[in-house]
């Protein structure tokens, strides 16, 4: 018998949650149809805008995903703190991001008047919006929900698009988060879509080696679907940052270091294994030597991530804008 997702889920056991989840019968619904070589791949940025989008939204980070041609893995940690300081306003801005709610809401963010009844429904949905911004079931419901209805209105048809409920699994230790974020991020390895991590698009170490995401067009795409943000004025969220080793404080990131991870990734995807058809070949050379970055640079870029990440962005903004000139 299936079990209630309460029961799967407990921020008290572990904040770390490995989802995946398949299209209907795996069919290719985001990559090549094998038998009419339709080719689906833009569904898959399809996907990684809406982690993105939704994570800024959300008290839920993303450590790891990897966005295939029939499924997706995620990493997640909740994270229900990041809302515990939030005012009243900025949970209803945020939740009429995804939902447009009732005219009593409407009123209230109007400055209208309202009677001691109306402000106590009000408090009492506050609340309830409060607690679902943490909650992992309405994240994934606000993103796979969307996916379907865009894919099946392209598709011109009805149905189910994806396999049943997304399927969750526990990390209870840190060796689990670690191995099970080196197995999401190796997923194109393995099924031979690309030949390192560093080229393998639409996935969580891409991004954290060269950041490419654009809000800017990740929202003009999200609005030209059936279900689109109703406004989105946050800033972007980046991927949960690496903290390095365990520390005596609060640890709010991961607690490796992101050198020591990204050679891990590297190492362990030159494992050959029999069920598997792709590997990183032997004769590449390390990950680090590859990129060509020393480690000053990369303990500049993982200890102001957030800052670095900008700048990448902005850099690159300027490059294009001089190209087009």
């Amino acid at each position: 018998m299936t079990r209630p997702r309460k029961d799967l889920i407990s921020i008290h056991d572990t904040p770390y949650y490995h989802i995946v989840s398949r299209c209907v019968r795996r069919a290719f619904l985001c990559g090549t149809d094998p038998h009419t070589q339709q080719s689906y791949e833009h569904r898959r940025q399809w996907v990684e805008d809406r982690i993105r989008l939704l994570s800024s939204l959300f008290a839920i980070d993303i450590c790891a995903y990897a966005v295939m041609s029939n499924h997706y893995h995620l990493v997640v940690k909740l994270s229900p703190s990041q809302v515990d300081n939030l005012s009243d306003n900025e949970v209803v801005h945020r939740w009429t991001s995804l939902f447009r709610g009732p005219l009593l809401i409407q009123r209230y963010q109007q400055g209208q008047a309202l009677s001691t009844a109306e402000k106590g429904t009000v408090d009492e949905l506050i609340h309830l919006w409060r607690q679902r911004l943490t909650d992992l079931s309405w994240f994934m419901k606000c993103l796979n929900q969307p996916i379907a209805q865009q894919a099946n209105k392209e598709d011109g048809c009805t149905g189910h698009f994806w396999e049943g409920r997304y399927k969750s699994q526990a990390l209870l230790s840190q060796q689990a988060l670690l191995s099970c974020m080196a197995y999401v991020d190796l997923n194109p390895i393995r099924a031979n879509l690309a030949n390192t991590p560093e080229t393998s698009e639409h996935t969580s170490i891409k991004e954290r080696i060269k950041p490419t995401f654009n809000i800017k067009q990740a929202l003009h795409n999200d609005q030209r679907s059936i279900t689109p943000l109703n406004h989105f004025t946050h800033s972007l969220k980046p991927l949960l940052n690496f903290d390095g080793y365990l520390q005596q404080q609060e640890q709010t990131g991961i607690p490796f270091l992101l050198t020591d991870y990204l050679q891990l990734v590297d190492e362990t995807g030159r494992v050959i294994r029999e069920d598997k058809r792709g590997h990183i070949h032997a004769h590449f050379p390390p990950i680090l030597e590859r990129l060509g970055i020393t480690n000053k640079q990369w303990i500049t870029q993982t200890t102001r991530f957030e800052q670095e990440y900008q700048k990448s962005l902005a850099k690159r903004k300027v490059n294009q804008k001089s190209l087009s000139t």
